[in-house]
């Protein structure tokens, strides 16, 4: 299901002209694109961050130079954009009439994410997110929300996303050099 609606969340949303601009990004510029877009993917955008390892970039550097600066970039962009969320989940947790109404809501949001979470958090904390993030292709912006509103360190849940969204670029990266290998 999530591969038909992430694309149709995006393209209905408008956003689609964002992840073309990634996907075309050059030079040293598109770094910038590529921190911008991870920025957003953490909190608000609902794609997925592997589009960044298409941005041809060309800044003369070797094919893995290139993609360990890419994979550099976007977890920066992506543990700030989670601190960002993060600093939202805690205002959101002070906010009364915001938890009421989305427990409300047709969908009980709140409900099903803390129930996952708090499983995956008393099992394995903040590796737990780690890992949660490290899954290709899964929209993490529910995990980093969820994760938000039951945590309270900034420094940490930072560095959870940060190595989770190099984890997830890495198994991407892997995944794709298994395909090939195969072909």
């Amino acid at each position: 299901m999530d591969a038909f609606v992430i694309p149709l969340a995006t393209d209905l949303l408008g956003f689609e002209w964002l992840t073309r601009l990634v996907r075309t990004a050059t030079g040293w510029v598109g770094l910038a694109i590529i921190f911008v877009y991870s920025f957003l993917i953490a909190f608000a955008l609902p794609g997925v961050s592997e589009v960044v390892l298409l941005a041809p970039l060309n800044l003369g550097l070797s094919t893995e130079a290139r993609l360990a600066i890419i994979i550099l970039v976007s977890a920066v962009g992506k543990a700030a954009g989670s601190v960002f969320a993060f600093h939202i989940g805690q205002e959101a947790k002070e906010s009364g009439p915001v938890i009421r109404w989305l427990r409300r809501s047709r969908f009980d949001v709140i409900e099903w994410s803390e129930r996952r979470t708090v499983d995956v958090a008393r099992r394995w904390g903040y590796a737990g997110l780690a890992v949660a993030l490290s899954v290709p292709f899964f929209p993490d912006t529910l995990s980093i929300y969820a994760f938000a509103v039951l945590e309270e360190d900034y420094v940490r849940f930072a560095a959870a996303t940060f190595v989770g969204s190099v984890g997830r670029l890495l198994v991407t990266l892997a995944l794709g050099a298994g395909v090939v290998a195969v072909l």
